[in-house]
């Protein structure tokens, strides 16, 4: 699947950065492609918390933005 812009919310911002929250049914969100709607709106380093795959195996985890270039974002867990 794809992001869902309505499941996407800013918890907090400050000095050009923000934590978002992103809750899906989907059971990965660091596929490639995934936030490139939402690239606009974040920046490198920005951290998300995300409930993933809500309707099967519910998880939650931390994920940060590691790279935007040409509207593409790439996310990797925060570890």
């Amino acid at each position: 699947m794809s992001l869902a812009l309505t499941d996407l919310s800013v918890l907090a911002y400050a000095n050009n950065f923000t934590l978002w929250h992103y809750k899906t049914e989907d059971a990965s969100i660091t596929t490639a492609d995934y936030f490139d709607n939402a690239a606009e709106m974040m920046n490198v380093n920005d951290m998300i918390i995300a409930n993933i795959d809500t309707d099967g195996s519910p998880t939650s985890g931390f994920y940060i933005v590691t790279d935007i270039t040409a509207g593409a974002v790439t996310l990797a867990a925060y570890s």
